[in-house]
Parts: C-alpha cells; sequence; structure tokens
C-alpha cells in the first residue's frame, strides 16, 4: 500500500502526531508524567515530570527517548494505520 498524501506533511503535523500517538498510549495505561518519568528511572533515563511533559507536548523526542519510552510503556507496537488514524483527527488525508 503506497503513502499518497493530499498535502505536503510538515514538520509541525508530524509533531503533532507525535504528541497525540505518546498521549494516547500513556492514557491507555493510566501514565501519569510522574509515573513515566519513575518507569524511565527505573530503565537508567533521567527525565522529570515536567521535562516529559514539555517534549511530549512540544513533539520533539530524540529517537531515543521515544524508544525508551514505547518500552518502559510496553507498547506492544505501533501500527501504521494507527499514524493514518491520528492524522485523520487532526484532518490530514494521507491516503
Amino acid at each position: 500500500m503506497g503513502l499518497s498524501m493530499s498535502k505536503n506533511m510538515t514538520q509541525a503535523d508530524w509533531r503533532q502526531m507525535l504528541q497525540r500517538l505518546i498521549k494516547a498510549e500513556m492514557s491507555r495505561r493510566g501514565v501519569k508524567y510522574q509515573d513515566l518519568s519513575e518507569k524511565l528511572a527505573e530503565v537508567g533515563v533521567q527525565q522529570s515530570a515536567d521535562n516529559l511533559r514539555n517534549k511530549v507536548n512540544k513533539g520533539i523526542l530524540g529517537a531515543d527517548l521515544l524508544l525508551q519510552i514505547v518500552f518502559v510503556l510496553n507498547t506492544p507496537q505501533i501500527k501504521r494505520s494507527e499514524i493514518v488514524n491520528i492524522f485523520d483527527a487532526m484532518g490530514i488525508k494521507t491516503e
């Protein structure tokens, strides 16, 4: 299945998608930012709750922190269809 965009995706669009994706994963598990900070600390990653909140709200994370968050939240997988659904909810048609 090819990816045909009805508009050029901007960096801001991708950041908003990332923000929504992480917040959805946190919500599914009932995890608050303080909880996330503590879970990350358990694997040796020092990030304050406020720092995490700022990074997630801006949608600006390094790849390493994104993978660490996915790991500690025990996210089984991130499906392409979920990303498409988030973009659809943002009013961005991807197909």
